[in-house]
């Protein structure tokens, strides 16, 4: 099943299969999603939780007891439902069920809140922690940009004038290992060879926003205010370019596998409420 919401500027429409967006058309029709094909990647823009990356022998410990969880973690492969629903607002839930409990011994419910307002997509994420312990988790978001067109027409600019600093991955591990990304007056042009390695990590950044630029025009921008940390992925010639807002990332080498111990994680007390939100704007 799918929904959409819709204003004058913008379409917008989401999978109930992960809460999962799949497209965002301007009023002339245009999308700016990524259709998925799997030839190159067969999502679209998936919810990371409740780990975000890839986790040292895909196990963590609680308790000093083993689970196990995949790349990502599960909520991107299951059922939402559908709670409330407005012309330009839709709310989608998942809670813990039996399925969820034998790979992340937690009660939660996730909302996934999307509203749109001129040419901006707002997603809203809302984990609650039902349960009556403390909850170690991750939350990030994945969407893919359509690109048409050359890959090398494209470029990125970041809000602030910083040192890029990103780490690289190394069997799908946060390595030691960084390089600085070059920029000539804020701006990086597009080149798949940046994606050699896989994604860029910034574990933190000063800035908040991320303009893609077509042919030196302002293309689409995603603000991450809530999010101190970013990916930035693609595949070798394909037409999308991934901008990831994340609370969290994949496992260090040195990780001691206890998920309270992780790098990145957050902790919700018992019965209280985590928000954060991220937007797509079309310029």
């Amino acid at each position: 099943m799918n929904t959409t919401i819709n204003n004058s500027a913008i379409s917008v429409s989401i999978k109930h299969s992960g809460a999962e967006l799949f497209s965002l058309k301007d009023n002339q029709n245009k999308e700016y999603i990524w259709e998925g094909n799997p030839d190159f990647w067969g999502k679209h823009s998936p919810v990371l939780f409740p780990i975000v990356g890839t986790l040292k022998n895909d196990t963590y410990t609680i308790d000093e007891k083993a689970y196990q969880l995949p790349r990502h973690g599960f909520a991107r492969d299951m059922n939402f439902e559908l709670i409330e629903k407005t012309e330009n607002t839709a709310i989608f839930s998942l809670k813990s069920n039996a399925e969820t409990l034998e790979k992340y011994p937690f009660e939660f419910e996730l909302q996934l809140i999307y509203s749109v307002e001129n040419t901006t997509l707002n997603i809203e994420y809302k984990v609650i922690n039902t349960g009556k312990s403390k909850m170690p988790f991750s939350i990030g978001a994945h969407p893919a940009i359509a690109l048409p067109g050359d890959f090398k027409n494209y470029a990125f600019q970041f809000e602030k004038q910083e040192v890029l600093k990103y780490y690289l991955l190394e069997n799908d591990l946060i390595s030691n290992q960084t390089e600085t990304l070059k920029n000539e007056n804020g701006l990086i042009p597009f080149d798949y060879q940046l994606f050699e390695n896989d994604a860029l990590i910034f574990k933190t950044l000063e800035s908040k926003s991320l303009t893609l630029l077509q042919n030196s025009k302002p293309y689409v921008k995603v603000d991450f205010e809530d999010f101190p940390s970013l990916g930035i992925w693609t595949k070798p010639q394909a037409p999308f370019i991934c901008i990831e807002p994340w609370l969290g990332y994949s496992d260090t080498a040195e990780n001691s596998g206890n998920l309270f111990e992780k790098e990145g994680i957050l902790v919700l007390e018992a019965n209280q409420n985590f928000n954060s939100k991220f937007s797509i704007s079309i310029l």
